[in-house]
This record gives C-alpha cells, structure tokens and sequence, in this order.
C-alpha cells in the first residue's frame, strides 16, 4: 500500500492510544489470539469427522487414539476440577484412574456412573441428577500436572523417570493476580457437554469416586454459544471468538498431538493450559467503540481484521495509514497473538466464558468513585504440543505489551499433561505410565 493508497486514521485513534496508556487498570494479559472460544467445526487428526447434532442423545466416542473435548467440537457448557492427590500409594493412584475411566466411559454413553441399586438401604453409586437427560456430547480429559511427578514436591509414586521435559510450573507473569485455591492441581477433570447438569454430574461423580485418594482443589463453570447457525460465537466483550484456530490433521499434528519428542507414555497425548481470566467490564463498557477495535484488532460487529471486510480474511500486519500508523496496533490483541508474530505457532484453543456473580473486589470507574464488578471473564484453555515453547514465551511477550491487558487479571492457572485415551474396554487412562 503506498502513502497516496492509505487510508486516513481514524481522528480519536491517537487520543485512544494515550488515554490506555496512562490507565491505572487492571493488569494481566489474555492469550486467546482471534480465537478464545475454539473452533466451530469439527476438527479432525487422522480421519474425515461427521459433524454431529446437538440433541440429548448424541454420543461422543469415549475410547480411541485422543481423549475427548480436544478436537471434539465445542459443547456448549463445561466444568473443570482440580485435585490435589492425598495418598502416598502409586497402587491407590492407579486404581483412581481406572474407576475413573469406567465411570468416564458410563457417563459419556448416557448411563450412570455404575448401574443403580434397587435396595432401599443402600448406598446410590450415582447421584442421579442427569438419569434422563441424555449424554448430551459429554465428554471428559484427565490431566497430570508437574507435582505428580515430583516437581517441587517428593517423588511419591516413582514417577520422576517418567516425566515429561516439557511439563513445568508456569513462571509468573507481569500482572498476574492469581489465588492460590483457584491455581494448580495434581490432576485434572475436563468435562464438556451441550447440558450444563450433565458436565456438573460427570465431574461430582469423578471427584466421588476419588473419595480417599484425591480431593477437588479448585473448580470452574463456563459457558459457551455453541450454535452453528450462528457462526463464530462471541466472547463477554462483544467480540467474535474463533476464527484462528489449528483444523487440519497436519496441523493438528504439528501443533497439538506430543510426538516422537515423547515420553512414549505420553505419545498421542497433549498439554492443557487453563487460565481463570476476570474482565474488567466497567472499565472495557466505558470504551468507545473504535478503541475497543484497536485494542482487539478486529471489527466488533464482523470480526474480520482492521482494514479487512470479511471475518476470515489474511491479517495484514504492515498495512499503514497515511501516517504511517499500523492499521492493526503493535499493541493489539490480535497482532502479538497471531502466528506471524510468534514464529508460527499456534494452540488450540476451547475456551468459554464464566459467570461467578459480584466480584468482592472493587475498581475505580471514571471519572470517579468505587463501584462494584462482575466475577466474570473467560476461562481460557488451550492444547498444544509444548507449553514451554509455545504458551510461556507468548503470554510473556503479551502480558507485557498487549493493550488488552488493561482491562483484564489472571486469577487462576493450571498446567497438565493429557495422556493418550483409553484404547479399546478394558484399558484406562495414564496405563502406559504406570506399567
């Protein structure tokens, strides 16, 4: 584009930039790129998917190569769980994850959890909540993270040999306000469905079953637009979430599935990173609307990037206006998130936005005065290859220099490694780490 070519900037676009930078607000960034949300179509590693309804009665497959609620396409609700692991015994650790994963392959088929009993005095094997509501595309990941494998605690259960290079605790990161009881965790429950009762009952029969091995940590809710006949849904900022994302097997491959890098217990598995992320929305509704533009990086209404007309258009980071002001902020969200400012890389990303009623905090709202907040935002997940390449150098750059940072804080954080699914009956989750 030459200088006589480029478009005028927009005349509050250099007021925008200085009023950001001088705002006291809340820090923290959110790598979530263009696509917080995840992707809309099915995705696909080896083999063509068929895109399923999104009625009561359909069925996700529980068994196979990868675990479900990866490449699975988005559900409309989730719920997600952390546990600290209290015994000492590799056998009692062992024997969770295989009632973990009969119950898994139950709920994720629309049984129960173990058939029920007809003896009044006995004890139900299932909380009943969901016994007719349908399986609803439930389904669920279990997730190892670094303590397990005693870092930064004992070797428990002899897992150090075991451990996975890439598997470590993420550093802090400039603006970081995380909770303790909201960060962390031995392992992990991934549970997703289009019924926010079926993902709620499939993790409180999880944590059931773990009674005197593990106990929940910390847990979050989300929630999703799920509707393709929509298009790409929108996040709690009004923007649209979902639009760059890997699709394909090979990228898939390259991206998300561990390789031949292993551990070999681990081939076929991935990493999740999840990140409690609350909005500032008195601060973000005070924003005009071109700022928030500017510091998304996309139209709000269509989604295509700046300068751009169509959602799923090529971002063109150099285009310039005729002052020779970036079309697309250095600063901006999408720009320091895209894989062409971060040596291609990409996460897949299945994030959702959480609702916890009124935060107990309280912010300065222009142009004065304390008001109350929401305890709302989104619940990030992304699955990559390699959180030590990928993930933590890119929030690094971003929780440094992304504007979006301004009107967002980091509350929780948990780093896992997903193992491979359970093949075929008869086998579980994390076997091949434990034989």
């Amino acid at each position: 584009m030459t200088d006589d070519d480029a478009p005028e900037e927009p005349a509050d676009a250099q007021r925008s930039r200085v009023s950001r930078r001088n705002f006291l607000g809340a820090a923290g960034g959110l790598v979530a790129g263009a696509a917080l949300v995840g992707a809309r179509d099915q995705l696909t590693s080896h083999k063509a998917a068929t895109v399923r309804n999104t009625d009561s009665d359909s069925v996700e497959p529980f068994y196979g190569l990868h675990q479900g609620g990866i490449t699975t396409r988005p559900q409309s609700h989730t719920y997600f769980a952390a546990l600290d692991v209290t015994t000492d015994r590799r056998s009692e650790l062992a024997a969770l994850l295989q009632s973990w994963t009969a119950v898994a392959a139950n709920l994720t088929s629309g049984r129960t959890a173990a058939p029920l009993v007809t003896d009044v005095a006995a004890v139900e094997p299932d909380s009943g909540e969901a016994v007719g509501l349908g399986p609803a595309r439930l389904t669920t990941n279990f997730g190892f993270g670094p303590g397990l494998f005693g870092r930064g605690a004992p070797d428990r259960f002899g897992l150090a040999k075991d451990w996975p290079v890439w598997l470590i605790d993420l550093p802090a990161f400039p603006g970081d306000e995380l909770i303790e009881s909201k960060t962390g965790g031995d392992l992990t429950i991934h549970a997703c469905a289009d019924d926010p009762q079926v993902a709620f009952h499939a993790v409180r029969q999880l944590v059931r079953a773990a009674d005197g091995v593990a106990t929940i940590r910390w847990s979050q809710a989300g929630f999703n637009e799920a509707s393709a006949s929509t298009g790409t849904p929108r996040n709690l900022m009004g923007f649209k979430d979902g639009t760059i994302n890997p699709r394909t097997g090979a990228e898939l491959d390259r991206f998300v599935w561990v390789g031949h890098e292993g551990p070999d217990w681990l081939t076929g598995g991935t990493y999740l990173v999840v990140r409690r992320v609350r909005i500032s929305f008195n601060q973000w509704d005070a924003e005009p609307l071109g700022s928030q533009e500017r510091v998304i990086g996309r139209h709000k209404v269509s989604g295509a990037p700046l300068g751009k007309s169509n959602e799923f258009d090529e971002l063109d980071l150099e285009a310039a206006y005729a002052n020779g002001n970036l079309v697309i902020p250095y600063d901006s969200h999408v720009r320091l998130a895209s894989p062409q400012e971060n040596w291609g890389e990409m996460m897949l990303r299945r994030s959702y936005a959480y609702n916890d009623g009124v935060d107990p905090l309280v912010e300065r709202r222009p142009p004065g005065g304390l008001a109350a907040t929401l305890d709302a935002g989104l619940f990030f997940a992304a699955y990559q290859r390699n959180p030590r390449l990928v993930f933590i150098p890119i929030f690094q750059r971003m929780a440094e220099l992304d504007a979006l940072r301004e009107f967002t804080t980091h509350t929780g954080s948990a780093v896992v490694a997903i193992p491979p699914a359970a093949a075929r009956p008869g086998h579980w989750v994390g076997q091949q780490l434990f034989e």
